[in-house]
C-alpha cells in the first residue's frame, strides 16, 4: 500500500480522493504544513508516499504516470509529487523547508510543486513524465477549474494509455500486424490482475510447445509449430505492453523478458533440427550456425551501444554516416525498409513461422542464415563507418563494460599482464587470434594437434588484445570477435567429429555459454554490474573454454569428445544458471531499480 497526503482546502465534488484510491493509495488529509510533516513521518519507511494538492484537476493516467512508475525514485506533475522509500528523506527535507518558509501556517498553495522544486534545487533527480495531451494542473479560481475540467473531458485518457503501451519504435511486422490488437490483450490481462511476468512465462511455454511440435517431423507438426510460434510472439509483445500499460516494471521482469526471448528462439532451432532428424535429414550444424550467428549479432549490438552510450560526443552528430542515417529517416518509406533489413525479432520470427509451415527445416534454417548474415553485414558495416568517422572520446566506464563483455578468464588475464606492446589495434589482435583457431579447426582433420596450437595462439592474442584500455574507435569489435572464435571453434570441431550426438552436444554447450554472455549483458544494461569474478574464473573465460574444447578434440576419440562436450555443457549450465537465478531473484527482493528492456535492436 502507498500513501497519498492531500494538502489544501477541500474542493467540493472533486474526484481526486477516489482517483488516488483507484491507484492503490491510502489517502490522508493534512490541515497545514506541520500536519503534513506529521502524517509523512507516520507513513512506514518502506512505503511510497505522495503529496497532492486538493485542487488538482487532471486525468487519472496523468496521476498514474507521476505517482506509480517504479522506475523512478521521485516523480512529479503539476499538483503532485511522489517519492519511493529511497527518496523519502529528500521529500521530507523539502517539505520541512517549504513549511519553514511559511512559518508553519496553512498557506498550502501549490505545496507539491514547491516540494518538487526544492528537491530539484537540492540536486535530487525528479522525473517529470511527458504527459502529451493529458491534463495535470492546479486551477487557481473557479473559471480556470471549469476550463481544466473541460480539457480533461476532451481527451480520452484510456486511448492515450493504450497508445502509450506500444513501443514508440518497433519493427514493421510488430507495428502493423501485432500491436493493433495485442494492446487490447494487454488491457484484458491488466483487468484480470495478470502480471507481465506471467504473460512472459506463457509466451515461453507456448514457444516450447511450438518447438515440440516442430520436433515431431510431420507436416501437421510443422504447421502447428509455425502458428504457435506466432502466438508466442504475440504474447511476447503483450508482456511489454502490459508492463507499460500498468507500469509494472521490474528488474526481474526485464531479465525474464530478455532471456526468455533467447531461450524460445534457440529451443525452436533445436526443435527444427530434431524434426529434420526424424525425416532423415541432419541439420544440427545449420541450427547451431543460426544460434552462433544470431548471438554474435546481438553482441555486436550490445558492444557498440555500450561503447558509445556515454561518450563525450554522444549528444553531437559528429559522424557523416549518422547524418546520412538521419536524412534517410526523414523519408517515410526508408524508415520501415531499414528496420526490416536488419531482420528484427518480429520479422525474423514471422519468416521462421511461415517457412516452417510450408517448407522443410533445412530450407527454414538456410534462409534464416542468409537473412541474418545479410542483416549482420549491413548493421556492422554501418557501425564501423560511424565509429571511424565520429569524433568521440570513450569513457573508463565504457571501456570497463567492453572488458566485462570480453569474458576473459585467468589465462587471458595472465597474457594481458605481459603487455606485449604489439602496435596493432586490439580488434585486429582479437581477430587474428580467433581466425587462427577457427581456421585450424575447420581446415584440419579431427584429432589434429594443430587445433591446440591454434587455441594457444588465440589464448595469447586474447590477452594481448586486452592489455590496453578498450577506448579505440573500433574496440567494441573485440567481444564479438571473441564470441565468434569460441562458438565457431566448437561448431567446427563438432562437425568434424562426424559422430551422432556431437553437434547436439555442441549446441547445448554454446547455448549454456551464450546464456552466460546474455546474462552479463543484461546485468550491465540494468546497472547492476558484471557477474562476479569467481563465476568467470569457475567457467574458465572464453579463451580457456576454447582451449579445453581443442584439447578434448585432439586427445579424445570422437565418441568420447561428444561425452566431454556434454559434460562441459552441463557443468557450465549448472554454474551460470544457479548463480544467475540467485542474483536476479535477490536483486528483485532487495528492490533493485526497476528497468524495462525496450527490445532488441536486431
Amino acid at each position: 500500500m502507498s500513501t497519498a497526503i492531500l494538502t489544501g482546502q477541500p474542493v467540493p465534488g472533486s474526484p481526486l480522493e477516489g482517483d488516488l484510491r483507484s491507484l492503490g493509495f491510502d489517502v490522508r488529509v493534512a490541515s497545514d504544513g506541520a500536519d503534513a510533516e506529521t502524517l509523512l513521518a507516520a507513513v512506514p519507511g518502506g512505503q511510497r508516499v505522495a503529496v497532492v494538492d486538493t485542487r488538482f484537476v487532471g486525468h487519472v493516467h496523468a496521476l498514474r504516470l507521476a505517482l506509480t512508475d517504479p522506475r523512478f525514485a521521485a516523480s512529479a506533475v503539476p499538483g503532485a509529487v511522489t517519492a519511493k522509500p529511497e527518496a523519502r528523506q529528500d521529500l521530507a527535507r523539502a517539505l520541512r523547508a517549504r513549511a519553514g518558509a511559511h512559518s508553519g501556517v496553512a498557506t498550502l498553495d501549490v505545496l507539491p510543486d514547491d516540494i518538487a522544486a526544492a528537491m530539484e534545487s537540492a540536486d535530487v533527480d525528479v522525473h517529470r513524465p511527458d504527459l502529451g495531451t493529458l491534463v495535470a494542473t492546479v486551477p487557481s479560481d473557479p473559471q480556470t477549474r471549469n476550463e481544466a475540467r473541460q480539457a480533461v473531458a476532451a481527451v480520452d485518457d484510456e486511448a492515450v494509455r493504450l497508445r502509450g503501451a506500444v513501443k514508440a519504435r518497433d519493427g514493421f511486422f510488430t507495428t502493423y500486424c501485432i500491436s493493433p490488437y495485442s494492446r487490447y490483450l494487454a488491457r484484458w490481462c491488466a483487468r484480470r490482475n495478470l502480471t507481465p511476468n506471467q504473460v512472459t512465462t506463457a509466451s515461453l511455454l507456448t514457444a516450447l510447445i511450438a518447438a515440440g511440435c516442430a520436433a515431431t517431423g510431420t507436416r501437421g507438426g510443422f504447421v502447428a509449430a509455425g502458428v504457435l510460434l506466432l502466438l508466442s510472439f504475440v504474447l511476447d509483445c503483450t508482456d511489454g505492453q502490459l508492463a507499460r500499460y500498468s507500469l509494472q516494471y521490474s528488474t526481474l521482469g526485464a531479465w525474464l523478458d530478455a532471456t526468455f526471448d533467447r531461450a524460445k528462439e534457440y529451443a525452436y532451432y533445436a526443435g527444427l533440427a530434431l524434426g529434420a532428424a526424424g525425416g532423415g535429414d541432419d541439420v544440427w550444424a545449420l541450427a547451431l550456425g543460426a544460434m552462433v550467428l544470431q548471438t554474435a549479432r546481438h553482441v555486436v549490438d550490445f558492444s557498440f551501444n555500450e561503447a558509445n552510450s556515454d561518450s563525450t560526443a554522444a549528444s553531437a552528430n559528429t559522424s557523416p554516416t549518422a547524418a546520412l542515417s538521419d536524412r534517410l529517416d526523414s523519408v517515410g518509406w526508408t524508415v520501415w525498409l531499414r528496420r526490416m533489413i536488419v531482420l528484427p525479432i518480429g520479422e525474423r520470427w514471422a519468416m521462421i513461422a511461415v517457412l516452417t509451415a510450408v517448407t522443410t527445416p533445412r530450407v527454414t534454417l538456410v534462409v534464416l542464415l542468409i537473412g541474418c548474415a545479410l542483416a549482420a553485414c549491413y548493421t556492422t558495416a554501418g557501425r564501423v563507418l560511424r565509429s571511424v568517422t565520429r569524433k568521440a572520446t570513450r569513457t573508463d566506464r565504457a571501456a570497463g563494460a567492453l572488458a566485462d563483455l570480453a569474458d576473459s578468464g585467468p589465462l587471458g588475464q595472465a597474457f594481458a599482464a605481459v603487455r606485449s606492446g604489439w602496435p596493432l589495434p586490439a580488434p585486429v589482435i582479437a581477430f587474428l587470434g580467433g581466425a587462427a583457431v577457427v581456421a585450424v579447426a575447420a581446415l584440419t582433420s579431427f584429432g589434429s594437434p594443430w587445433v591446440v596450437v591454434g587455441a594457444v595462439v588465440h589464448v595469447a592474442l586474447s590477452g594481448f588484445a586486452l592489455a590496453r584500455p578498450l577506448k579505440g574507435p573500433l574496440d567494441w569489435l573485440v567481444p564479438p570477435f571473441f564470441r565468434a572464435a569460441e562458438y565457431g571453434t566448437i561448431l567446427a570441431l563438432a562437425a568434424k567429429a562426424d559422430v551422432n550426438g556431437a553437434l547436439p552436444a555442441a549446441f547445448g554447450l554454446v547455448a549454456a555459454v551464450a546464456y552466460h554472455h546474455y546474462d552479463t549483458v543484461y546485468r550491465i544494461k540494468g546497472g547492476t554490474g558484471a557477474p562476479p569474478l569467481w563465476l568467470v574464473r569457475a567457467i574458465g573465460g572464453q579463451e580457456a573454454r576454447t582451449l579445453v574444447v581443442a584439447l578434448a578434440a585432439a586427445l579424445l576419440p570422437a565418441t568420447d569428445f561428444t561425452v566431454a562436450l556434454t559434460a562441459l555443457a552441463v557443468a557450465v549450465a549448472l554454474v551460470v544458471l544457479v548463480e544467475s537465478i540467485r542474483f536476479w531473484v535477490t536483486a528483485h527482493k532487495r528492490g533493485a531499480p526497476a528497468v524495462h528492456d525496450e527490445g532488441e535492436p536486431a
